[in-house]
């Protein structure tokens, strides 16, 4: 399965050349998909965990994405399978809406609580059961995996992490009172954040870019799925964190 975003145009020429190099071929044990990293998250809660995914870079960054330049290689490796499969953990987020109203939703790279309104969030942070902060007067939080803490996280001004680690990253979104800084925790943390006075200073939710409604509470930590990615032989996590994301 091939599938490419349809609004970006070098998405579209990539897409056509892949095929063209296939000749018809199907491929039958991975998603692969053309874009950038936006329309892989976007993809992957669209067709769900079942087969691996392929990402092939039409973007700008692509951090999650394999770069091609030659696509008769890439496609020849498609063919016979000649990529490593990655496993990366989701993580979970058990929402509560100021109606009273429960969802769950798993994220490949972040969940974020911002402001809903021109006035700042105030935020209860607890972690493990262990209260950080009483009152976070902030746009907001973020919460990423490792994988996605070179995404909104970073930009942030959160701690990038090599996508082999094990944590969960915490950055405040311009925190105002206290001005706490970004932390990282082990895999195993459980995280809480409470919207103090949802009514009167509105938060909502947004998990890997998709709007989850407005909150007056958050649990968040790693949940039972995971995610495989697969990359090209030549692929190094370490060379890309350095030139993509650190040096770009």
């Amino acid at each position: 399965m091939i599938v490419h975003d349809p609004r970006n145009p070098v998405a579209v020429r990539h897409a056509e050349l892949l095929r063209a190099h296939l000749g018809g071929d199907e491929l039958e044990r991975f998603s692969v998909v053309v874009g950038g990293d936006g329309f892989m998250l976007h993809t992957v809660a669209k067709l769900g965990l079942e087969r691996p995914f392929v990402g092939l870079n039409a973007g700008r960054v692509g951090f999650l994405l394999n770069d091609v330049t030659d696509w008769a290689e890439a496609a020849r490796a498609l063919l016979h399978h000649d990529l490593i499969t990655w496993e990366f953990p989701l993580i979970r987020a058990q929402v509560h809406s100021p109606g009273g109203e429960a969802s769950v939703h798993d994220a490949v790279n972040d969940v974020y609580l911002e402001r809903a309104s021109g006035q700042t969030a105030r935020l209860s942070l607890s972690v493990d059961g262990t209260e950080v902060v009483d009152t976070l007067v902030a746009d907001g939080v973020v919460v990423s995996t490792a994988l996605g803490s070179t995404a909104y996280n970073f930009s942030a001004g959160g701690p990038p992490c090599h996508p082999s680690l094990k944590v969960l990253s915490i950055t405040p979104i311009c925190p105002h009172l206290p001005r706490l800084s970004a932390f990282a925790l082990p895999h195993t943390a459980q995280i809480q954040v409470d919207v103090q006075h949802p009514e009167r200073r509105p938060v909502r939710a947004v998990v890997d870019g998709r709007d989850a409604g407005p909150v007056s509470s958050v649990s968040i930590g790693y949940g039972p799925k995971n995610l495989r990615l697969a990359y090209f032989a030549d692929h190094d996590f370490t060379a890309r964190m350095m030139h993509k994301i650190l040096h770009p």
